[in-house]
This record gives structure tokens, C-alpha cells and sequence, in this order.
């Protein structure tokens, strides 16, 4: 009886040790308001077409003028392209809107995961 009961411990927490690293993962709601969204407007100063997530970085400024730096996490590589993006999809100097979930603490980064975007005033999706 001892012998099944430490097996079956062991197998739990083997179980919920291998699951760990996909939860730890997958915690854009731990860090993005998901239940808003707000409009941010910038220039392309950088795109990464990286895993696990693209990262896109933007020269942005406030309601009263004075510059910014904003960073979006977007979707990785793979899932980009079946949403009909490319690692030519943002360049340096575009003009970007995106509608996206902003930070739970205020900093100046969001999570485009599927949000609305204009590059140049055009979906860059739809070519």
C-alpha cells in the first residue's frame, strides 16, 4: 500500500512539473489588461521576427506632443504568417496604428495578438 501511495504522489508531481513550463508561458494575462484596449500610433524603429514572440518597437508621442518609446509584443513567426504577416510586414520609418492591450501597470508596452493594424494607413495583411 506505501509502495502505490509514493508512486502515485511521484506521478502527480511529475505531472504537474511537466505542465509548469507551458503555463509559464502562456501569461499574457498576467501582464496585459485583456478587457481593454487602447489606440497607439508611432514610428517603426524596430521589428524582431523572433520565438517565441515578434517584438515590434515605436518612437511614439503623447496627447501633448512630447516623445516616447512603446513596445508590442506580437505573435511568433509561425502564427504571424497564417495571419498573413511577414518579417517585411513593418520597416523602419513606418507610420503604425494598432489597437492593442496595454500593460496591467501602466508601462509603455502592449500585446498585439491578433489586434487591428495599420502600416502607412493600409492593413499589411491583406496585400
Amino acid at each position: 500500500m506505501a509502495k502505490q501511495k509514493r508512486w502515485l504522489i511521484s506521478a502527480i508531481a511529475g505531472c504537474v512539473l511537466a505542465a509548469l513550463p507551458l503555463s509559464a508561458h502562456h501569461g499574457t494575462a498576467a501582464s496585459y489588461d485583456q478587457k481593454k484596449t487602447v489606440t497607439v500610433k508611432g514610428v517603426v524603429t524596430q521589428f524582431l521576427w523572433r520565438n517565441p514572440h515578434s517584438a515590434l518597437f515605436l518612437e511614439t508621442k503623447d496627447e501633448n506632443g512630447k516623445p516616447g518609446k512603446y513596445s508590442v509584443e506580437m505573435f511568433s513567426p509561425g502564427l504571424a504568417v497564417k495571419q498573413g504577416y511577414s518579417r517585411n510586414s513593418f520597416k523602419v520609418g513606418d507610420e503604425v496604428v494598432l489597437e492593442l492591450h496595454p500593460s496591467l501597470v501602466g508601462e509603455p508596452v502592449g500585446e498585439c495578438l491578433g489586434c487591428k493594424v495599420l502600416v502607412n494607413g493600409k492593413d499589411p495583411t491583406k496585400n
